[in-house]
């Protein structure tokens, strides 16, 4: 088999690709053996029409199209190995000669990952926010944690509702004094404040009691997902049949035993705050791993092919299925819901997805400048982590991420660059502001 490179632009290439006649016929007879036996003609029992006959009758078409699905992948894998480029997407091809007793000639149209001139990759600085675990902090998480475990207790039927109380609710609502479909609920548990209802609603049940009647007067978002009802004025009847409160528990020791393994106030109180630090050393590694990365992608010069940044946002966007599907809804009840389109949601990803793709070149092209591998020490210590957190042996981890290896090898080599520039990396600390306080903190 012979090949020709030749260049078109920066990241695209044509293949000349000419298959012996040799393999040729060879393939061609491997296609008639294959139709044969789905081939029935007058004269001829099914499954015994002579080649002759059958080229006659069909045209040898039949066989060129069949023997074209074998050789052209084959021929077209082997020359791209031959010439040490790497495609990005599906090549466009052409057959140029395909003839009895020539040789096949193919062209293909490839685009290809692109070359990267690295810029800096040692001593970046990484300005990242300084963090400090504050009294304050570990009593913020004391009162959520106390929130958390608040008991609902049933109020006096003469008090008046106020917010964080949760109301038990038979609602029914009309337009234009006329019930809608989708409008009305029974024994609906509702905690004022919490915002799940359409804007105003629940601002206007503070101060109902036990067995009032009220009604709410709305109008739906301009934005609602139910286009019918958007921007549209509602009133709804609502009858209050149940109110409970939160009481919360004084911050005790007895408290401290009953959200804990904990027996005493200052023990909990301590452990927030490891925990707290740890979540914040964390996170720093992680603004330092952001901050370098983004510094050497900006540095390096590397064009990118639309084709990876596309081939990104398939990836991004197939993982956003999987997040909808974790809660119950598909992509296309999510489009509906929200009147977006799945072109804007890919427009949305394709910033992230540029970046994603620019980071991976620069980390891959580091790793061979810099003689980078992984091991199979490396690759058993990968496995025998994900046994660890998912309790399984290394043999089973090793039998389910059989078909993921080469994945999670590149992976690990990314990783080795990173972590080769994070450590030559010089690290500035600025005093951090709130919001990069906040951002410390695990949720609740």
């Amino acid at each position: 088999m012979k090949s020709r490179l030749e260049r078109i632009e920066k990241n695209e290439v044509n293949l000349e690709i000419e298959v012996p006649v040799e393999q040729v016929e060879a393939a061609l007879d491997r296609a008639y053996k294959k139709i044969l036996p789905r081939i029935s003609l007058p004269g001829f029992r099914k499954g015994r029409v002579p080649r002759p006959v059958l080229e006659s009758y069909y045209g040898k078409e039949i066989l060129y199209e069949e023997a074209l699905e074998e050789l052209i992948p084959e021929a077209l894998e082997h020359a791209v190995e031959e010439n040490g480029i790497e495609p990005v997407s599906q090549p466009d091809l052409d057959v140029t000669q395909m003839e009895e007793g020539k040789p096949l000639i193919f062209s293909a149209r490839i685009v290809v990952k692109p070359e990267v001139t690295l810029g800096q990759i040692e001593g970046i600085e990484a300005t990242i926010p300084k963090v400090q675990i504050t009294d304050a902090d570990v009593e913020n998480r004391l009162e959520a944690m106390r929130q958390r475990y608040a008991r609902l207790v049933e109020i006096d039927p003469d008090s008046p509702a106020r917010e964080q109380d949760v109301l038990t609710i038979d609602f029914k609502g009309y337009i234009d004094g006329e019930p809608f479909p989708g409008g009305e609920g029974e024994d609906y548990s509702l905690e004022l404040g919490s915002g799940t209802f359409i804007p105003g609603f629940e601002e206007q049940l503070v101060g109902v009691k036990i067995g009032e009647e009220k009604e709410v007067k709305v109008s739906f978002p301009d934005d609602y997902h139910a286009s019918e009802l958007a921007g549209v004025e509602a009133v709804f009847k609502v009858n209050v049949k149940e109110a409970k409160r939160r009481e919360l528990s004084p911050l005790d020791d007895d408290f401290a035993q009953e959200v804990s393994d904990f027996d005493t106030l200052e023990e909990l109180r301590d452990d927030i705050r490891q925990t707290l630090e740890k979540v914040a050393d964390e996170r720093k590694k992680q603004f330092i791993r952001e901050e370098v990365v983004k510094k050497a992608a900006e540095s390096a010069e590397v064009d990118i092919p639309n084709e990876m940044i596309n081939n990104q946002v398939d990836v991004m966007l197939g993982q956003f299925e999987e997040q909808l599907m974790y809660q119950g809804i598909n992509l296309e009840g999510y489009l509906q819901a929200t009147g977006s389109t799945l072109q804007a949601i890919r427009e949305d990803f394709s910033e992230e997805a540029e970046q994603v793709v620019r980071n991976n070149l620069v980390l891959e092209q580091a790793a061979e400048q810099l003689d980078l591998e992984v091991t199979e020490e490396d690759m058993h210590e990968q496995m025998k982590k994900a046994a660890d957190d998912f309790n399984l042996s290394v043999d089973e981890v090793k039998q389910r991420l059989a078909a993921s290896g080469e994945r999670i090898e590149r992976a690990l080599l990314l990783d080795k660059a990173l972590d080769y520039m994070v450590e030559k990396a010089v690290v500035v600390e600025k005093e951090a502001v709130e919001e990069a306080a906040e951002e410390t903190k695990p949720a609740e």
